[in-house]
Parts: C-alpha cells; structure tokens; sequence
C-alpha cells in the first residue's frame, strides 16, 4: 500500500499499487519545514506520456494565499469521499502531519499562522518554471488548461483578458477547455478562440439552433510512440450558471451519450490513451467515469479541488490540481498497445517563495501590469480578519460583501453569490483594490436592490442548494450556496428539494422570516440582462474606504444537519 506520507508522488504499476522512488523523503523535509525547488520538482520519469495539468488559474499572474474550504459536504454515494473531506479529517486520510508545508497547501487547518511562516502560492513566472522544468526531462510533455483561465481579476476586466491570453500563450499548453471564458461575451471569446496557437476544445457545446458541435471536440497528439486522444469537456451548466445572453446561440450540458461516441471514435481511430480534459467538477466526473467506458484519465477541474493522490474508478484516473495557479500535476503514464500499464503521479504545490521565477515571464507579467501598478496597489483599508471565500456555505470575504450590500444599499437581506474563485487575505493585511477585484471581477458585477417576499427567498435558497446537494452529480448546476446577509436558516443536506431549510430568521430582530412579508434584498452577479445597480466592486472599495478597518465576526448563522 503506498505511504500517503509521500504526500506528492503517487506510482501505480500493472493495477498494483507501489510505493513511489522516494518514500518518506518528504516527510523528513516536512519536519524539518525546509524546503528546495530540488525537492519540490524532484520526479523519476517514468513511462513514455507526461501529461501536465493546470486549471481554474481565475486571471491570477502572481502570487497569492488561497485558503482550502473547511466545509465541503458530500451527498448521497460520495458522502465521505475525497474530495469531500476536510481540515484535520483531510490530514489523517493522507497521513499529514499538522503544521508542515503540505498541510499548510492542502488544507484550511491553522491556515493564517501557516500562511505567515509559508508565505503565498502561485504566480504564473513560478508555474513557467515548474513547466520548463518537466519539459526539460520529457520534451514532448503536453500542458493542457482546464479552462476559467481567461476570469477573476483586475487586469482581466482592463485588457478583455488579454493579459492571460498572451501569458498562457507563452506558456504553450497543447489545448483547453472553457467555462467563465464565456462570460467575457460571445465575440469576445471568439476574436481570442480565433487566434489561438493551441485548440480549444468542447465536446459538449453546441449551437443552439442547429444542435451541431460549435467547437473541435477533441485533439490527437503523438507522443512516445502512441496516440493520445484529448477530449474537452467545457462546464455543462453555463446557461443556467451564468447568463445566457452573452452566448445566445450555444447550448451546454454533460451529454454523456456524446462523450461515449466520442471515446469510440478516437478508439477507432487508433488513440492508444484518452484523456478528457473537463470542467464538469469533480463529482460529476465521478458519474462520467464510471458511466462512459474507455476513459483512461480525466483532468477534472470546477470545483477547485487539490488532491495529494488521484481517484480511480475503475480503470479511470480523476486527477484534482488545485486552483489559482497554487498546483501543478504531472502525471507520467506507461502506455503500450493501447493499453495504460502503470502511471506515477506527482501533485506540485507552488511556493512562490521557495520556485525561483521564470525571468522571461515574469518579466511579461510586470510589463502587463504596469500600466495599472498604481491603480492595483493602491490601499483601500486594512483587515482585521483573515479573508477567504472556500466553503459550502460562508467565508468571510463573503461576509464582509454582504455587510457593504446591506449597509450601502440599505437592505434587510443580502445574497452573494457562491462563488469558488477568489484568494484569500490574511489578517493585518492592507486590502488593496486588487485584492476587492480578485473577490468580485466579473463582466455583469451589477448590485442589485430588489424586493421579494419571505416565501421568494425559500424558494430561491432551496433551489441554490439543489444544486449543491441533489445526491445526483449531473444535477448539481452551480457552486457553493448563495452566502446570506441579515439572515439565518437551518439546513438539511439528505432532504429533498423543497423540503431542505427551515428557521429561516432575520438576524437584526430574531423574528422568524415571514412568508408573506416583503423583504428588501441587495445582491451581485445576477444572470438577467439589464439588472441595474453600482458594480459590486465600486460599491466594496467605497465600503471598506469608509471603513477603514475592517473585521468580520464568525458566521454561524447557517445551521447543517445531515451533513
């Protein structure tokens, strides 16, 4: 049985499960809390296909914290399973000791004090060298995106992502798949698609009207004497997720009976490995795997999951890398006569103070960025309180955009919605406009101030969490549950919908929340074209302005049963 202390690097070998070359070398860097770039890119090259995997990068070029959730519930058949573990349970499933680097990348536990002694994650030079790196050893390694890349950040909304598209480019991945891409408009998307050096790949997106393939579903690449086979798999739920007039005449969704045609047809045509390179989320991959044989791995991505060791199910690999450029997966795979023999896996957390930058992007990067230096950098307020978004049901940086909703736009209720993106803030920080941008940069930002009755709200709060927890993946359609301001309910995970919340309460006077009552409600990020209101992230910097200081108080306003 492998050593989950040897946290990064997995072998599998002919079904067998081996211990990997190095077993219990990072545990002694663990207690020793040094680390190398050496021992981070340290990797026995094995087989003759490397795949490397990026995903969910949400515009970030440098470095940031990004603090892994503390809830993330699991329904039905994967109650329990990664990645529906956390915190001290995620730590003892992977045989991590508390304090040391990989508990510090992994999961939420002591997560400010780790962050201090640790430093940030990510940035996109650190990431180039880690790529050029693995290249180095296997040149013909193919780097494949697995999309909300183009998303989520200051420069993104100034330059119409632009600023990712070239990084990336320089980056040379071999395709991508899509999701929040799509939010920057339909001609947008398509002036980028066009004059892409790579393809874009979407198995799954079709043109509404004629119900034929919008994009090329899937690429063929020789490497190491055999034909791999690249399937993408773009977020199935854009239309319902995000609005649907800014890509009018595309249709979605998971179309498994299309994914089977398409692994049979690169089988015919002699793919020796299929990879599906897919923004489904990690559950839904789950179902995908067990349901379409002829899967030989799949980079999932969505859900924004890092996990130390892939998932098999059945003869699939789910391989998790993370978000916000804080991983990079590699993974080796012995393939012969059509036929995966073995793989060896290595999950490569990106300590930006430990990778030396790539000189050659980092310089592009501060070229980038330089025409809007002083706008990014410049202090808004400070926080007393660590920020983070990661969570089924609340983070603090939630909590606090819900307060601004309230206050700003004189509401009794706020809704933010559950987003995944977003880094975190650690207490004692000067919150900077970057850092409100990287929580809220969005092409339909609008806060809107609306009235809805008591009855309105349940309704919309037990739809959000259908989405969440309908023990059925493919009917799970959105992120984390809407956050609520002013507010709090009681849950129940295993109900069905319709029947999960109840106690719905408003906070300011403990008065139950009245069906019939008419309730004023301020949100963010609504799909419906022409909702009108100041864009969230002008109406957070004036908050936070006026503020100051900023600290949030721990929400327990949101009650879980079943869970």
């Amino acid at each position: 049985m492998i050593s989950r202390r040897d946290f990064l690097q997995a072998t599998v070998a002919a079904s067998a499960i081996l211990g990997g070359s190095g077993v219990g070398a990072w545990a002694q860097i663990a207690a020793r809390q040094q680390l190398t770039q050496d021992q981070l890119l340290e990797f026995d090259t094995f087989g003759n296909v490397t795949l490397i995997h990026v995903t969910d990068i949400h515009g970030q070029l440098k470095p940031v914290w990004f603090r892994e959730p503390e809830v993330n519930i699991g329904v039905g058949e994967v109650r329990g399973l990664p990645p529906h573990v956390t915190g001290a349970d995620f730590l003892k499933l992977y045989n991590i000791e508390p304090g040391t680097p990989e508990a510090y990348a992994l999961s939420y536990e002591d997560f400010t004090a780790l962050a201090k002694g640790y430093g940030k994650m990510g940035g996109l030079d650190r990431v180039a060298t880690v790529v050029k790196s693995i290249r180095a050893a296997r040149p013909d390694a193919l780097l494949l995106d697995g999309g909300d890349t183009w998303h989520g950040s200051y420069t993104v909304m100034k330059t119409g992502a632009q600023d990712m598209v070239d990084a990336m480019n320089m980056l040379r991945p071999d395709a991508m798949t899509s999701h929040w891409e799509f939010t920057l408009g339909i001609d947008r998307v398509t002036e980028i698609v066009d004059s892409l050096p790579f393809p874009f790949l979407g198995a799954n997106i079709f043109d509404a009207e004629w119900d034929e393939p919008a994009y090329q579903p899937y690429e063929m690449f020789e490497r190491g004497g055999a034909k791999v086979a690249v399937i993408g798999q773009a977020f199935p739920y854009l239309p319902i997720a995000n609005p649907r007039w800014m890509f009018p005449d595309l249709s979605f969704g998971v179309r498994e009976e299309r994914m089977a045609e398409m692994v049979q047809e690169v089988r015919d045509a002699g793919a020796d490995l299929v990879v599906v390179l897919s923004h489904n989320g990690f559950d839904v991959d789950r179902k995908m795997a067990a349901q379409v044989p002829g899967i030989d791995v799949i980079l999932t991505g969505h859900t924004h999951d890092a996990l130390p060791e892939p998932v098999m199910v059945g003869q699939t690999l789910l391989i998790a890398s993370g978000s916000n450029g804080k991983f990079v997966s590699r993974l080796d795979l012995d393939v012969q006569n059509g036929q995966l023999l073995g793989f060896r896996h290595k999950l490569i957390p990106i300590f930006s103070d430990v990778i030396e930058p790539d000189g050659e992007m980092a310089a592009h990067i501060d070229a980038t960025r330089a025409p809007f230096k002083a706008e990014l950098e410049e202090v808004i307020g400070q926080t007393d309180t660590t920020l983070y978004r990661r969570g089924n049901f609340n983070g603090t940086w939630d909590d606090l955009i819900c307060n601004a909703l309230i206050e700003e736009r004189e509401a009794d209720i706020a809704l933010s919605p559950g987003f995944r993106w977003g880094p975190s803030l650690v207490e004692g920080s000067a919150i900077t406009r970057e850092d409100i941008y990287n929580a809220t940069a969005m092409s339909y930002p609008n806060a809107y101030r609306n009235e809805m009755t008591g009855e309105q709200l349940k309704v919309i709060l037990e739809d959000v969490a259908d989405n969440l927890f309908n023990p059925d993946p493919y009917y799970q359609q959105g992120g984390d549950m809407v956050r609520v301001g002013g507010m709090g309910y009681r849950i129940d995970v295993t109900k069905p919908q319709g029947e999960r919340l109840s106690d719905m309460t408003v906070l300011a006077t403990g008065e139950a929340v009245d069906p019939a009552k008419t309730y004023v409600v301020a949100g963010w990020a609504s799909v419906n074209e022409g909702t009108e209101g100041p864009a969230i992230f002008d109406l957070v910097e004036g908050w936070i302005r006026r503020k100051g200081t900023v600290s949030v108080d721990p929400n327990t306003s949101v009650q879980v049963e079943g869970a």
